[in-house]
């Protein structure tokens, strides 16, 4: 068996990679581990998104949490970022989420959270996936041992007012356009809006099981930004499958992505003096525009490798305020745990009208450096070898070498599908995109 998990959790196509008997696995495996060596009877949330295979697998993680004695909350369809916090509301021992993001319908994943509502470390996901491969793990339960699922808790009324709590300006003079990705954000994040008094409207939120991310979300945006200047309205948000991520559109229809929102929050977080320690964390894929921000700005800026787990470890452990990626997981760890799309867009919004701002003036505020990001599809069992390869290495390192200090190249394998990332950033656009377009073919050539 393969590495079971990847940078967020467990994913793979639904009955083929990530199967029903893997999904009642990793339910025992992680009622075992995160319940820990005492002896009260564990209780385990679980939520998932809205896609086809959702449901047989919640049904099988829960299968096996039961088998091991755990009792179930099931919150049913809520997003990822609600299963963090509602894990903490209710003194769980875990959380875990039925979804693959932003990938289309025919994937899932399995992803758990702690008892404190935080993505599980590298440790405690390799301790998991050793009791899956045959390692220990405890033994099954039985008669009154056995774990119960108990329903109807409540779950999306509960999340639903975590987030009205902390939006506490009135949003009556925005006009705001919601892309739900026919995803989990789908009832509550058109709700949770229409209770701050704005003017919401909202698109791509009837799911059916096989239409979430289907040509809408945060990895589609292009629909929602030409609908944002047809109706005149001041911002437009995309979320993806499971509203972990945002993304936005200006007034004008610009795309505006984590990199420039994260920046934009920062500022604001700055002027209230909520910026602790003055400092932004983000990844090894963040534009350097961000730099050229922070420096202007008086921000320090922290990166780390690419996760959104990677970024919160990093500011829980000197305790940082923000925090994301350019994909659009932004968090703010006052309010939540994890990457919370819902929680991002409210804020942005309320920036906006605290401030008299317009959405597209973020860009004075954070200017992009041109960028250009090819994802290319390779044979799954390739991945290893991006680093092996001398020819794919030295033209990287030729192409690094011309850049000169005023650019960079990231070759980054994806870890939720079978792609490697090039992404080039540089002052000639064509030139770089030249040259991203060279690595490509590549590693097309030499990886497939």
């Amino acid at each position: 068996m393969g590495k079971i998990f990847g940078t967020d959790g467990a994913r793979g196509i639904a009955n083929k990679e990530l199967t029903v008997s893997l999904a009642f696995n990793l339910g025992k495996a992680g009622a075992f581990v995160l319940a820990g060596e005492s002896n009260h009877k564990p209780k385990i949330l679980i939520g998932s998104d809205t896609r086809i295979s959702s449901d047989m697998l919640m049904s099988a993680a829960e299968a096996g949490l039961c088998a091991m004695g755990a009792d179930v909350i099931r919150a049913g369809v809520v997003t990822t970022p609600a299963v963090a916090y509602l894990t903490k509301l209710h003194g769980c021992d875990a959380g875990i989420v039925i979804s693959a993001s932003h990938n289309s319908y025919e994937y899932n994943g399995i992803k758990f959270f702690n008892r404190d509502g935080f993505k599980l470390p590298d440790e405690t996901e390799d301790q998991i996936e050793r009791i899956i491969t045959g390692e220990g793990g405890g033994s099954i339960k039985t008669h009154d041992a056995i774990g119960k699922i108990h329903k109807n808790c409540q779950c999306v009324k509960a999340y639903s007012d975590f987030l009205i709590e902390n939006c506490n300006t009135s949003l009556s003079k925005l006009k705001v356009l919601l892309d739900c990705a026919n995803g989990a954000a789908s009832e509550i994040a058109p709700e949770v809006f229409k209770r701050t008094g704005c003017n919401v409207s909202h698109i791509y939120s009837s799911p059916n099981g096989l239409n979430i991310n289907k040509d809408c979300g945060s990895t589609h945006i292009n629909n929602l930004a030409t609908e944002v200047v047809k109706g005149g309205f001041d911002i437009g948000f995309a979320y993806d499958g499971d509203a972990d991520r945002l993304l936005a559109v200006s007034e004008k229809g610009e795309v505006i992505d984590g990199d420039v929102l994260m920046s934009a929050l920062t500022l604001h977080l700055k002027n209230k003096g909520l910026l602790y320690k003055d400092t932004l964390v983000v990844t090894e894929m963040s534009n350097m525009g961000v730099d050229v921000f922070a420096k202007k700005n008086s921000v320090k800026v922290v990166r780390t490798k690419v996760g959104d787990r990677y970024v919160v470890e990093e500011m829980q452990k000197s305790g940082y305020a923000i925090g994301g990626e350019q994909s659009g997981h932004i968090i703010l760890l006052p309010y939540a745990t994890t990457g919370d799309g819902i929680l991002a867009s409210l804020k942005i919004a309320q920036l906006l009208v605290e401030n008299g701002m317009k959405a597209s003036s973020f860009f004075e505020i954070m200017k992009p450096l041109p960028q250009v990001l090819i994802n290319v599809r390779i044979n799954n069992e390739m991945k290893t070898e991006l680093k092996n390869d001398m020819e794919i290495q030295a033209l990287y390192k030729k192409v690094s070498e011309e850049l000169n200090g005023n650019g960079r190249v990231v070759l980054r394998v994806s870890g939720t599908e079978p792609v490697i990332r090039v992404m080039i950033e540089g002052e000639d656009y064509e030139l770089i995109e030249n040259w991203a377009k060279l690595i490509a073919d590549k590693i097309k050539d030499k990886l497939n």
